[in-house]
């Protein structure tokens, strides 16, 4: 490829992402990112010398800048990860969800359209605009519900999914009126390196290693289908490569687990790699659920596999193995995250749902 332009590439999906197609694919890469609390480039500094890299800081909201960035590199695609993506953060404060997910990338695909109309013939050939999404936008299954698969209607429940969705609509419009020739996945829960510690698994690792309460919301058996971040990054290169212009592909693990067997296994993990005098299990602690909490999700993975040929590589038990292990031997990348503006949030978010759960 010429090159490649990537939204939000210093977060923990998109730097794994940068990290993995300068390793596998080119150096020429482009990476915009606001550097909002979850961006952090000490994801990237060993490519930080990498001839044909350019780190550029800066919002997708700003047309100005996303126009020249298009003009002056002349990226043959796109990947867009740019997103505010957490749930609980959503439902404190949507507006900036709101802004970011579906205006960023309104702004995002408009100047899109406008670089691609001004392509020649050949170069129009090759270009590409994918969207990564989630599964949150199918909203919630029941135990005996089939997996989503593309055809499932979206059906969001929390503000984070509804801007998502908003997001694919917006993604998939431009494809079906303008002609740009868009791609969009939707991922299962990620875990792996470099994932701030707000989501499920780096906080575990992180509080049972300060002795502190692992918070699970409700009676913990809300099911996720998780997805090693390496797996995924592999699989948004095949998309990218391989994927037809217009259409969307599911992406999942295959590793369905309750959150309470993810704290569980955890847990395990962590009295065998870094024993302590008590077993970790005993700071399970059951707080009150967030609302809206969808009750399960589960990714049909058939279409990337049969049309693309694209399998995970990893178990949830390899993958789990390999994620802690790396918060055990980065200590320094976690204590530069875990600012104080962190530390207040997670009081504000969790110390107000510490009350046991009914059976």
């Amino acid at each position: 490829m010429k090159s490649l332009l990537v939204t939000g590439g210093a977060g923990f999906i998109g730097s794994n992402f940068v990290l993995h197609w300068i390793r596998h694919v080119s150096p020429h890469l482009i990476n915009i990112d606001k550097l909002t609390y979850a961006g952090n480039l000490r994801n990237l500094i060993s490519i930080h010398s990498t001839p044909g890299y350019r780190f550029i800081q800066g919002d997708i909201c700003d047309r100005p800048l996303v126009r020249s960035i298009l003009q002056e590199h002349r990226p043959n695609a796109i990947v867009h990860f740019a997103a505010e993506s957490h749930v609980d953060r959503s439902i404190l404060g949507p507006e900036e969800f709101v802004h970011t997910n579906i205006y960023g990338t309104l702004c995002l695909l408009e100047e899109s359209r406008q670089y691609y109309n001004e392509l020649d013939v050949e170069s129009k050939k090759s270009f590409r605009f994918l969207h990564v999404s989630t599964d949150e936008v199918y909203g919630s299954l029941k135990p005996e519900d089939a997996a989503f698969s593309e055809n499932t209607l979206y059906a969001p429940n929390s503000p984070y999914a509804a801007s998502k969705a908003g997001s694919d609509h917006l993604v998939r419009a431009y494809h079906h009126t303008y002609g740009l020739p868009t791609l969009i996945t939707n991922c299962s829960n990620n875990y792996g390196p470099y994932q701030f510690p707000e989501k499920l698994i780096p906080l575990m690792i992180l509080n049972a290693l300060k002795g502190e309460k692992l918070p699970v919301y409700g009676d913990g058996l809300n099911i996720r289908d998780w997805l090693y971040v390496e797996d995924h990054c592999e699989a948004i290169r095949v998309v990218l490569d391989k994927g037809r212009p217009g259409e969307k592909y599911n992406i999942g693990g295959v590793n369905e687990k309750t959150n309470l067997e993810v704290v569980q296994t955890v847990c395990a993990l962590l009295n065998e790699l870094r024993p302590n005098s008590s077993s970790y299990d005993s700071l399970i602690s059951y707080v009150k659920d967030r609302p809206g909490h969808d009750r399960r999700y589960a990714i049909d993975n058939r279409k990337i596999q049969f049309e693309l040929g694209w399998r995970p590589k990893e178990t949830f038990e390899t993958g789990l193995r390999k994620t802690v292990l790396w918060y055990l031997e980065n200590t320094k990348w976690v204590e530069e995250v875990t600012s104080g503006a962190y530390k207040n949030w997670i009081a504000a978010n969790y110390g107000r749902r510490e009350v046991p759960c009914e059976a």
